[in-house]
């Protein structure tokens, strides 16, 4: 079924030494689109030279993709080891000149530098001696990190790519929504815990129309779903229970308020229900 979302295009930009790590970030988006893409209504898009420019004999080719690639990122991830890459006439690299020119703007720069072994003889000192320049460049901007494997640089990315987006003012200006539940391997940071209320209601709910409401009167108040009304003739420590699963329930994604008092339950509200997990 058609959603609508906003998109974060995220520009992967690194020398051609680095080509599993660029394959490991658009994997870790893909991951990240999987599980929350339709949920959180927000989409990561990966770019690059390499996939988002066509050729076109137009100007200075770095300009070109600056224009036409750069100009469209939010989030630039570069990634270097080895080498640096071409200079450009105006930077040290094509790669370089992506990430100042992206820096200038304010939006975030995610920097990653390997420090996995190398055989000496594979390595071009020229190279090897301006990506150390530029890394000194880097460390006096902001922080940058570095990884010992590829596997490490899994590791590191999923997480910081989770930190970024929650914690990133441009980011969450543009998304508008609190992107806290992000993935492990795939999955959440930390397994769903809910109450035994929290559990009643969350499956009441899914096995029934999918929503919740909280209903308020003068005399009275109670949390409502599938014609059951938790919370209405028990006492005020009863209803405060239910009160308390409601707002637990959307702080772990699993029902979503579309408007004061009126929640729904979101595609991770079904799973968790359709898994058969305990409260």
């Amino acid at each position: 079924m058609p959603y609508d979302a906003k998109v974060i295009e995220v520009m992967i930009a690194s020398p051609g030494d680095v080509s599993a790590e660029r394959d490991i970030v658009r994997d870790v988006i893909a991951e990240w689109n999987a599980v929350h893409a339709r949920d959180k209504q927000v989409v990561l898009l990966p770019i690059g030279w390499d996939t988002h420019a066509s050729p076109e004999l137009d100007g200075r080719p770095q300009q070109m993709i600056n224009d036409r690639v750069l100009a469209h990122a939010d989030v630039v991830v570069g990634i270097f080891w080895t080498r640096l890459g071409t200079p450009t006439g105006k930077a040290s690299s094509g790669t370089v000149e992506e990430v100042q020119e992206h820096h200038q703007t304010g939006k975030p720069v995610m920097l990653y530098f390997s420090d996995a072994p190398v055989s000496p003889g594979s390595v071009d000192p020229n190279q090897y001696a301006a990506v150390k320049e530029f890394r000194s460049w880097a460390q006096a901007k902001g922080l940058v990190a570095s990884y010992a494997s590829v596997a490490a640089f899994k590791d590191d990315f999923r997480r910081h790519l989770q930190q970024m987006l929650q914690n990133n003012g441009y980011i969450r200006g543009h998304t508008e929504i609190d992107l806290v539940q992000f993935f492990e391997d795939g999955l959440r940071d930390a397994p769903i815990a809910l109450s035994e209320h929290g559990d009643t209601l969350l499956r009441a709910a899914a096995g029934g129309d999918g929503i919740v409401i909280i209903s308020r009167s003068l005399d009275s108040q109670s949390v409502q779903t599938s014609g059951f009304a938790y919370g209405r003739g028990e006492t005020n420590r009863d209803l405060a229970r239910w009160m308390a699963a409601v707002e637990n329930l959307e702080q772990q994604g699993l029902i979503r308020e579309e408007s004061t008092d009126f929640y729904e339950v979101t595609d991770a509200g079904y799973n968790y229900v359709e898994a058969g997990k305990p409260a």
